[in-house]
């Protein structure tokens, strides 16, 4: 999952090279409104069982990257279970509508 290594744009020729990684993109909250809750619970596992991946390499000395995104997952995985409550609180109102 590491793209490259990536010099820096400054030109100057310092001749800095930072590395970027191509599988820490964020999960976006707006493309998780999209998705059915049985596709978010899909992701809830993925997210979680590469956590437990992370954690496992962070035990065992893994390397500066993986433990770096151990953060960026666990907001992933908040993300999704926020997005996922919304949606249940939102079909609950629905539901409850007019029944008082």
């Amino acid at each position: 999952w590491l793209k490259g290594i990536k010099t820096s744009p400054r030109g100057n020729g310092s001749g800095r090279q930072t590395l970027f990684f191509a599988a820490m993109v964020r999960v976006k909250a707006f493309e998780l409104r999209s998705k059915t809750s049985k596709e978010l619970l899909k992701e809830l596992d993925e997210q979680k069982a590469e956590l437990a991946t992370l954690r496992v390499a962070k035990v065992s000395g893994g390397a500066a990257s993986k433990l770096a995104k151990i953060k960026v997952v666990r907001k992933a995985i908040a993300r999704i279970l926020t997005v996922y409550n919304q949606k249940q609180k939102s079909e609950a109102r629905k539901a409850c509508k007019g029944k008082k």
